[in-house]
């Protein structure tokens, strides 16, 4: 880690405290959290910012020239129970304004008016129900009545019970073995695990699918010089950086037993579970090419032979999307490190969205996952600082275990731009996404098997 003062992840309590650590150490000279937001950009700077150039030694990935063997070598990993998901479903919808992005279910919770409302909010200027309409290939009412989180674990159980088919095997058996992991926030944390059971895991076997709530922290105020958690802030998450190295502290993975009760791990325990595995990915519940294609075969069969050549962490470049550009890592060759980087869109300094080329799609694969855990156990991360609503938050990101482990950066031979619903001029494209899902062949068959029924019929 490069801040000055060491975290402690021995428990959510160290952790806390040496966030108020670094706040006193870093942030000293200041006299308030207002003259801290102005100076949160160069805070925040990555040091050799105005030295980066294009990413130099890129892995290009050609879907149609992965050999035979390792394609079945990637199959053959998900057969075996050797592919770990890590589910990141805490996040809000704080863009979106929807709540929890788990439980969003467009065919219940949007409408063609409702979208062209939260378009206009977010553009600032007025978008008509037609023009949303011309944008979509139905509306949203007549989806499946499934949530986001529902759809992304069926996508995934649906796809390997095709595998397992496809390769003359039991469907159960091998659904039975697979191990995830889901991250969840303390507001919807027991509706969500209840939603599991209710769904009867998705398929999967309950004793490998693990769950960890991701906490809210209090902001941190500053006065009379003294920071301080204030306990008139808003909680909030910070990031996708502290739940990984929550992952490293004990008791705070858990899976149910049949009775409901939940039996937690120590962080000894976890790392044993990762030390059996060949990969973890890490998905983001919000990326919408996740919807018909779960999993990314080629990708899975380069990374593990990326993890044979030493890489621990294999991060995918994708294009900006020209049209609706977006913030995000931005990945660049820095000279002074004499490597490439993926750099968070905190320590940018305010560079356009328009001007990130490259970008880190938020889909990671962990070779040998053991290694990048103990990585993080002994090292931490980054604390990069965010003013929102006049309080100090922490926001320390996944992206950055690339500074700690051999990362390998990799493209498609043709560069796609990024797809996620991340904003509102998202949705529609949502919604496309959504409608193909439902039009899968088998799919409604496969929630049928998994659910008892078919949810919307009466």
């Amino acid at each position: 880690m490069t801040d000055e003062v060491k975290l402690d992840l021995t428990s959510l309590e160290s952790y806390r405290q040496s966030c108020l650590e670094l706040a006193r150490h870093r942030l000293s000279a200041f006299k308030s959290i207002s003259e801290i937001a102005e100076a949160e950009n160069d805070l925040n700077a990555y040091p050799n910012l105005d030295r980066l150039q294009d990413p130099k030694e890129i892995f290009i990935l050609e879907d149609d020239k992965i050999s035979p063997s390792d394609m079945a070598e990637a199959r053959q990993t998900v057969i075996d129970g050797r592919l770990f998901c890590e589910h990141t479903a805490a996040g809000e919808a704080t863009r979106l304004k929807l709540g929890t992005k788990f439980l969003i279910n467009p065919a219940r919770d949007l409408s063609v008016e409702k979208i062209a409302s939260m378009i206009s909010g977010e553009e600032g200027r007025e978008v008509t129900p037609e023009e949303v309409a011309g944008q979509m290939e139905v509306e949203p009412s007549r989806l499946l009545p499934l949530s986001l989180g529902w759809r992304h674990m069926l996508q995934i159980a649906f796809e390997i019970s095709n595998l397992a088919r496809d390769s003359g095997l039991d469907s159960a058996a091998v659904l039975a073995q697979q191990k995830m992991l889901v991250v969840l926030n303390e507001k919807t944390a027991e509706q969500i695990v209840a939603e599991f059971d209710s769904a009867h895991f998705f398929g999967f076997d309950r004793a490998n699918v693990f769950f960890m709530v991701q906490p809210s922290f209090p902001g941190i105020n500053l006065r009379d010089g003294r920071f301080f958690y204030d306990p008139s802030s808003p909680k909030r998450l910070h990031n996708h950086g502290q739940l990984v190295m929550q992952e490293t502290m004990d008791n705070q993975i858990f899976h149910l037993d049949t009775s409901g009760r939940r039996l937690y791990l120590k962080a000894a325990e976890f790392g044993e579970i990762l030390n059996a595995v060949t990969d973890k990915i890490s998905y983001n519940i919000e990326d919408l090419s996740y919807l018909n294609n779960a999993i990314d075969w080629p990708g899975l069969a380069f990374a593990l032979k990326l993890g044979t050549q030493g890489y621990h962490m294999v991060m995918e470049i994708v294009a900006n999307n020209p049209e609706h550009p977006q913030k995000g890592a931005l990945a660049a060759f820095d000279p002074v490190l004499n490597r490439d980087v993926m750099i968070e869109s905190f320590q940018l300094k305010g560079i356009a969205n328009e001007d990130i080329r490259y970008m880190n799609k938020n889909f990671n694969h962990f070779p040998d996952p053991r290694s990048s855990w103990e990585a993080l156990k002994k090292h931490g991360l980054p604390m990069p600082i965010a003013v929102k609503g006049g309080f100090l938050y922490f926001q320390p990101v996944q992206g950055d275990i690339n500074f700690l482990v051999k990362t390998a950066f990799v493209r498609r031979k043709k560069l796609k731009p990024i797809s996620a619903w991340k904003s509102a001029a998202n949705t529609p494209a949502a919604v496309n996404a959504m409608w193909a899902q439902d039009n899968q062949p088998g799919f409604k068959d496969f929630i049928k098997g998994v659910l008892g029924s078919l949810p919307g019929d009466s």
